[in-house]
């Protein structure tokens, strides 16, 4: 069912003592205020309107940059240059984008844990009951601090009071709290809004007066209950960005092994929202995996492991490695201590070792890379050894230049290729030799300096130092 989502994001967020805007701290990669607006679209939302305020471009550098490598509903963004309170945010949304229609549902930009299925049912309630608004309710553990949900025997709300106004007595029988999420008939909404005064101590315009309006109108207010309160949870300091953070990472660990992946330890695995794991693959411990990274399936990954924006195909190994913005094909071993990025492809059966690092260059099938080396900018043909300690230099303070290997091509250790260089099908490059000019198909090259050999030195040397001492 189509409707509008206004994410309320333009809060100072004091408590989370950073110079970045709250809905930018991150929950498994991804900043407080994508979830729900991913939870919204989901959910079936045909316009998404984020007020920002506090850090606004960096909101907005954020959802550009998203929306450029996805196919998804834009965000559309209202600036709230003054903070006079959620009610007051809206308003400057009416006021920006004009009137709206159909239902509108408001979100809270902190509230990562909001599913879309609970967003469904609120819009489907509304608009079943045609409701001017309907409350999203919770029963909290701990009712204190939440605005308690009044209901008459009508089912309908008959008003919203504040924990600080309630009497004892409301305090002890009153459970249903408020969640602050809600949908609204877009019609009423619009003509309504202004009808909010900010006659409180703070002198701010709040949105769950609105409650108050409709009623004194005989509008009808609606509420649907939300089983796990825990969905409605606001995060406002780190302490609770990382419990949230715990609650997401139990949820997708254990959707993926209800799925066929295997954890050791999975309270010391982070995956993110985009992932994807195949079958049979084992995840050991301290491995993160973000962005839209996939790995297929009989792979193990770990331990100590990161992969972002990594594509990794079947029956691959990935030990205690990092592997960014890269594609690796099926049967590649990786690791241990292994570093691959730039967009890096390693193809069928390939290898890149121990302490290896692999930029911007393609490693053709069956080829290995085992060991204390860098290739950077190079395309490697299929079955080329390269020997422990090689390096291509591709950088010469101000241009990067390419290397070529074609295939079955032998580098022998230490072997240092200056870049641009080609060298040709089946060569044999000598152990230490420094290439620094193309070598053809088949042709063995060496580049060193005359071995020099002076009898009885060393011995001379080392009897001079013990006289000094």
């Amino acid at each position: 069912m189509p409707f509008t989502a206004i994410v309320l994001a333009a809060g100072e967020g004091t408590r989370m003592k950073s110079r970045h805007p709250k809905v930018m701290h991150k929950v498994l990669d991804k900043p407080l205020v994508w979830w729900p607006v991913t939870a919204a679209r989901k959910a079936g939302a045909s316009r998404i309107v984020v007020i920002i305020g506090n850090g606004a471009q960096e909101v907005k550098d954020f959802f550009a940059q998203e929306e450029t490598s996805t196919d998804t509903t834009p965000v559309e963004f209202v600036e709230q240059k003054e903070r006079l309170g959620t009610g007051h945010a809206v308003k400057v949304a009416r006021d920006q984008l004009g009137a709206f229609s159909g239902p509108v549902v408001v979100l809270a930009g902190d509230t990562p844990l909001i599913k879309p299925e609970t967003i469904q049912s609120l819009v489907e309630k509304a608009k079943a009951e045609h409701d001017a608004c309907t409350v999203l309710t919770m029963t909290p553990d701990d009712v204190a601090g939440y605005g308690r949900v009044v209901v008459d025997d009508k089912d309908h709300v008959q008003a919203i009071i504040e924990d600080k106004d309630c009497t004892p007595e409301q305090c002890a029988t009153l459970k249903e709290c408020n969640s602050s999420i809600y949908c609204f008939c877009g019609r009423r909404l619009s003509e309504n809004i202004d009808k909010i005064t900010n006659d409180n101590a703070q002198g701010e315009y709040y949105l769950p007066d609105m409650i108050k309006i409709f009623v004194g109108m005989g509008e009808p207010v609606g509420w649907i209950h939300c089983p796990d309160y825990h969905e409605v949870l606001g995060v406002n300091n780190r302490v609770q960005l990382a419990q949230v953070t715990k609650v997401i990472q139990h949820n997708i660990n254990e959707q993926l092994m209800l799925s066929g992946v295997s954890m050791l330890d999975p309270d010391q695995v982070w995956i993110g929202p985009e992932v994807t794991v195949g079958q049979d693959t084992t995840l050991l411990p301290q491995t993160i995996l973000f962005g839209k990274s996939s790995v297929g399936s009989n792979c193990t990954v770990g331990p100590n492991s990161r992969l972002v924006n990594a594509q990794v195909g079947d029956g691959c190994t990935v030990d205690e490695s990092v592997i960014v913005e890269s594609i690796v094909e099926n049967d590649v071993n990786i690791g241990p201590r292994a570093y691959l990025r730039g967009h890096t492809h390693m193809l069928n059966g390939s290898k890149a070792g121990t302490h290896v690092e692999l930029k911007n260059s393609t490693v053709g099938e069956g080829s290995k890379v085992p060991h204390l080396s860098y290739i950077g900018d190079t395309v490697m043909g299929k079955n080329v050894n390269i020997g422990g300690g090689s390096i291509t230099c591709n950088y010469d303070g101000k241009h990067k230049s390419h290397t070529e290997l074609g295939d079955h091509v032998f580098i022998g250790s230490d072997t240092m290729m200056v870049a641009p260089v080609k060298i040709g099908d089946n060569a044999l490059i000598g152990a230490s030799s420094c290439i620094t000019k193309d070598v053809p198909a088949g042709a063995l090259a060496l580049e060193r300096n005359h071995q020099i050999i002076k009898e009885g030195w060393a011995d001379a040397y080392w009897k001079r130092l013990e006289k000094e001492d």
